[in-house]
């Protein structure tokens, strides 16, 4: 016989805690930080360290280092890098406040807030919503490390091993047109970046 004191508990299932999302307040702005060139990423990084353990999470909600993917040409192969779009900037949406500009300015490798004397000034959404616009572009750019009027060698195609000069560079694209010389005369032939080297 079964007993009746026995009743069958079932477990109970704890839903998972999520973090409340922060309110941003209406005061809080875009602003433009200075930092140095190369250590924007590590700036960003040691910023949010620092809103953490500071507990400034209240005044300081974003830190953007503006990017975009491009594909470069080096020795002869594409690869995708990611291009800082303003070196040695990074965009900080903060509530301005003694303790929270003290946070930022105090970061290493921040040397300045961008504005107008020695106060910051913000950027307007409209600014900041054309930066992240741009970010987000889908056709990746290619960076040429050709500059028109360069001598370069032909290396692959029907004028592999033939010198021109660049006329036309269209980093857009990924072309170039180089001036070869046929004939006894300047022929303008439309080439991927790939299909040239450097002399």
């Amino acid at each position: 016989m079964i007993d009746q004191t026995q009743q069958l508990t079932t477990p109970q299932v704890i839903p998972p805690v999520t973090p409340a999302p922060v309110e941003v307040p209406s005061n809080a702005y875009w602003f433009v930080v200075h930092t140095y060139s190369g250590h924007e990423n590590k700036v960003a990084a040691t910023l949010k360290q620092r809103v953490e353990t500071m507990g400034l999470k209240h005044k300081i909600f974003d830190i953007i280092v503006p990017t975009r993917n491009i594909v470069q040409v080096r020795h002869g192969k594409k690869e995708e890098i990611s291009e800082k779009i303003f070196p040695g900037y990074i965009l900080v949406k903060m509530v301005l406040a003694d303790d929270s500009w003290l946070a930022v300015r105090t970061t290493t490798g921040v040397t300045a807030f961008v504005g107008a004397g020695n106060k910051p000034t913000p950027i307007s959404e409209k600014e900041v919503e054309a930066i992240l616009k741009f970010m987000k572009m889908e056709a990746p750019k290619y960076k040429s490390s050709f500059s028109v009027l360069e001598a370069v060698k032909i290396t692959d195609g029907p004028f592999a091993d033939f010198l021109g000069t660049i006329n036309e560079i269209d980093e857009e694209k990924g072309k170039v047109k180089v001036l070869v010389s046929i004939f006894g005369r300047e022929t303008p032939v439309e080439l991927d970046f790939l299909q040239i080297k450097k002399l």
